[in-house]
């Protein structure tokens, strides 16, 4: 009767058939799972860890002989044979991954078996397996065992020895020396040699500092690839770890023992049909039992193909891991809840954005740490000014030349947008993720990262740190991964470009869209281009459309910054008529690429200040274009004007709803533009949904004021009403365009007067970014200048600016309770990126939300989290 505790395992047989799972560890766990799998797997035994304690008090020789048989059988070589011996591998299989234990291979090889080897492998190789291999492990094991410092100084010399031999006469040598300190019988008997190992290993364990009681034993018998002409090792994927595709991805050799003897690998799609066959299928069944790639090792010893172990996968490619999900869908073996629970957002950050190959980062020289503003990775030749930048790009178009470029600023403004849009990435130093680089950054998919201690010098044209000095021209990639540390890479790496279609990503979005049903996703669009990826990435709508922002064209800036500095209202006026066509055409565009998905339009909300030229260059262009039209204005007037526009605090100044009051015309021009556009879709039998959003609403009665207008004193404010009346009589329409107006609520003071608010708002809709900001009185544009120091003090968790904090979350859920108090429908949202952090998701879809909405480029992210908590 076999020992209880020994359990054997081959790809026809497996004894006992049941088995203690908690005794094997994770290594005698693989190899019980590709038995069971019916896998050419070399037979071997595990001793269970609750016989491998006890080696050292227990002979098992003749229990182990009854295995040997089975070994001999099947490989039909014989363990302790002179003329072909079975040589045998001992591993240690602990509980856990990690483990310092050495395993011994090459067990059975004495002076009476080694010319039986060596005419099989040669003489050089022999004596490297005797000395190198079975010698050299064994001594670590004794020198790990060793009882006394005396003891495991000896082991230790031997071992320096052992480290230094190359040649078959040192080779020779040192089996000498070691015959000095070693038994005499190992170097004779086979079995003495392998029960004196599994005593040390004994001795290992029940050590007093480790006392490892959960490690067991695998002993097999060793396949070699370099038994002769049919003889072969190598290694694969299950599929190619990059492209995702179903090919064999590896390398093998031919009449080699292992590929860490070989050289001249070569594509494992070469290796004899007869084995390539074997190896595919052996590949789908592995994937469809572990649901996920894996990495094979093999051997093909005298035309028998053995698989010799297989793992994880740990350095593969989302398109990789997708591809192969959505392979096991198709083959049922896992279903889309399985997939959604997979996926992380890493995955889909990978899909839609650039990613740096890591072999070729490897030269390079690094800048680490920083702030991540928007994923990603992006290179080119960086520059410090937009002005530069886009001159570059364009001269580089217009010769043939490579046009990568990085735009590198400080900080970056309204009139930084277009080179933000040709440029690769946005390196900066102030401000972090809430801050305009990051966000427009996000908004149009290009790679940002804010790193404050790198020293940027415009005048210069170049960035420092430490030792290291960047200058304009030079080549740089930004490398921004959406989990782990942000670093600047100082040359020219090679990228992985994201492949929407091959990458799977389509239908993951079909997928991830079947579990996003009440809670809904929505995107920030600002242009028709941002609409349709809006559309493209499974937005249902447009959750915030900032009408600042249609104002940056090159066309009409300076026709805005006219408006800005005219001195009374018919001279404003005239330069809102120019715009409005600009915002008509907009606004057109973009309800009928959203069609029948809703659209919210907020109403301008920057301060005017930032709309003004912050260089001399666009100061030159504003002037030449206000004195085209009045030759008589200087630019020091000009200047003068700019200048007395400046706050000392705009965030908390003249903006959003502020600005309706003391200039009405221009919420005018806008509400007029958005109904003629909305009409004009009517009239074309499109159906819009649109909803107006006023923004940094304080009390109700500014809602008021601008919903219903006002008069007094002999002066009458047209409200929102009533300006979509007028549109629709003068129109002649009959069945009114479905609209709401609502606010965006960003101060306390809204949250507290929600329920009076919600009087006069059909829909709230929290900025958090300028919420958090009023809430805790920290700057999202200045705060990392003592954010780090709260970091490392461990004053506060997390960027509030990305990871909503208790505060701002309190007043989210009053808000949110006060106005529903009023108006039991009220539809509730949030706008900005902490709309598309999966814990912020999962709070928000918690207490009741409808929606949030973020950049194009986060709603897949977005919406993984809502279906991962729908499937939860």
């Amino acid at each position: 009767m076999a020992n209880k505790n020994i359990y054997f395992f081959s790809k026809t047989e497996l004894y006992p058939e049941e088995y203690d799972i908690e005794k094997i560890g994770i290594r005698g766990q693989r190899a019980i799972e590709l038995a069971k799998l019916l896998m050419p797997i070399v037979s071997g035994v595990v001793i269970n860890s609750e016989l491998a304690n006890k080696l050292n008090e227990k002979d098992i020789t003749n229990d182990l002989k009854e295995f040997f048989k089975k070994f001999e059988e099947e490989i039909d070589k014989k363990f302790d044979d002179t003329e072909n011996p079975s040589l045998f591998k001992i591993v240690m299989s602990p509980s856990l991954e990690i483990s310092d234990y050495t395993n011994v291979h090459a067990v059975g090889l004495t002076d009476n078996t080694i010319q039986g080897f060596i005419n099989n492998v040669g003489e050089e190789f022999a004596y490297h397996e005797y000395v190198r291999i079975l010698l050299s492990n064994t001594i670590n094991v004794l020198i790990k065992a060793s009882k006394s410092e005396k003891e495991s100084s000896k082991y230790s010399a031997l071992l320096k020895e052992i480290n230094k031999a190359n040649k078959i006469a040192s080779y020779k040598n040192i089996i000498q020396q070691a015959k000095a300190l070693l038994p005499k019988d190992f170097f004779l008997d086979g079995y003495f040699q392998l029960n004196f190992l599994l005593k040390k290993y004994a001795d290992l364990l029940n050590r007093e500092e480790m006392n490892d009681n959960d490690t067991a034993i695998i002993i097999q018998p060793i396949v070699y690839g370099n038994y002769g002409e049919d003889c072969y090792s190598g290694r694969f994927f299950t599929r190619n770890i990059i492209s995702g595709k179903t090919d064999l991805h590896g390398v093998f050799n031919k009449n080699v023992f292992d590929l860490n003897y070989g050289e001249n690998e070569l594509d494992i799609n070469q290796l004899a049909k007869k084995y390539h066959d074997m190896l595919t299928k052996i590949a789908s069944d592995i994937e469809c039992h572990f649901k996920e790639i894996r990495d094979v090792k093999f051997i093909v010893e005298k035309g028998k193909l053995w698989i010799i172990e297989q793992s994880s996968v740990l350095k593969k490619s989302a398109k990789a891991e997708v591809n192969c999900l959505l392979d096991l869908l198709k083959k049922e073996v896992i279903d889309e809840k399985f997939i959604i629970k997979k996926v992380t957002p890493n995955h889909i950050s990978e899909l839609l954005h650039p990613v740096v190959d890591p072999n070729s980062a490897i030269k390079f020289k690094i800048i680490p740490k920083g702030i991540s503003g928007s994923p990603g990775a992006g290179k080119g030749r960086i520059y410090f000014s937009s002005e530069g930048l886009v001159e570059a790009n364009r001269q580089a178009i217009s010769q043939g030349k490579e046009s990568d470029v990085i735009l590198c600023l400080p900080a970056t403004y309204a009139e930084d947008v277009k080179a933000i849009e040709i440029s690769n990435g946005v390196l900066s130093n102030e401000g972090g993720y809430s801050a305009h680089a990051s966000v427009v950054a996000r908004q149009y998919g290009k790679t940002s990262l804010v790193n404050p201690k790198i020293k940027i010098d415009v005048n210069k044209k170049q960035f420092s740190i430490g030792d290291i000095t960047v200058k304009e021209g030079d080549y740089i990639t930004l490398d921004v991964p959406y989990y782990g540390e942000p670093r600047i890479i100082l040359g020219n790496v090679d990228l992985m470009n994201p492949d929407p279609e091959g990458s799977g990503l389509i239908d993951l979005l079909k997928i991830i869209n079947n579990y996003n049903k009440e809670f809904k996703v929505l995107g920030n669009a600002d242009t028709p281009k941002d609409t349709k990826l809006v559309k493209l990435f499974g937005g249902e709508g447009i959750g915030l459309c900032r009408t600042e922002h249609m104002f940056f064209g090159e066309d009409r800036i300076n026709i805005f910054r006219e408006m800005i500095v005219s001195s009374d209202i018919n001279d404003r006026k005239r330069s809102l008529d120019k715009i409005k066509g600009f915002q008509t055409k907009d606004f057109y565009e973009i309800l009928k690429i959203m069609h029948p998905y809703p659209v919210t339009i907020r109403l301008l909300d920057a301060p005017l200040h930032e709309f003004l030229p912050h260089s001399v260059e666009e100061m030159d262009k504003f002037v030449k274009y206000i004195t085209q039209n009045n030759s008589k204005i200087q630019r020091s007037d000009i200047a003068f004007k700019c200048d007395s526009l400046s706050e000392v605090n705009p965030m908390l100044g003249h903006r959003g709803c502020r600005i309706a009051v003391t200039f009405p015309e221009i919420y005018e021009m806008q509400i007029n533009a958005i109904f003629d556009a909305s009409y004009k879709l009517q009239t074309e039998g499109i159906d819009v949904k649109v909803d107006i959003m006023i923004p940094l609403i304080m009390n109700p009665e500014e809602l008021k004021f601008i919903k219903h207008g006002k008069k007094i004193e002999g002066m009458y404010i047209k409200g929102i009403l009533q300006i979509e009346k007028e549109i629709k009589e003068k129109l002649n329409i009959k069945k009114p365009v479905e609209y709401k107006i609502g606010v965006m609520i960003e101060l306390p003071a809204a949250a507290l007067l929600a329920d009076e608010i919600s009087k006069y708002a059909e829909f709230f809709s929290f900025g958090t970014n300028d919420l958090t900001q009023t809430t805790h009185g920290i700057s999202r544009d200045d705060f990392n200048v003592f954010m780090p120091d709260y970091s490392q003090f461990d004053l506060i968790d997390s960027n509030p600016f990305k990871i909503l904090t208790d505060p701002v979350k309190e007043l989210i859920l009053m808000a949110l309770t006060r106005g529903r108090l009023t108006r039991p429908d009220l539809k509730v949202g949030l706008c900005g990126e902490q709309g598309a952090d999966p814990k912020n998701i999962e709070f928000l879809k918690g207490i009741g939300l409808n929606y949030v909405s973020c950049s194009s480029y986060s709603i897949p992210i977005a919406k993984l989290k809502v279906a991962q908590l729908e499937v939860e």
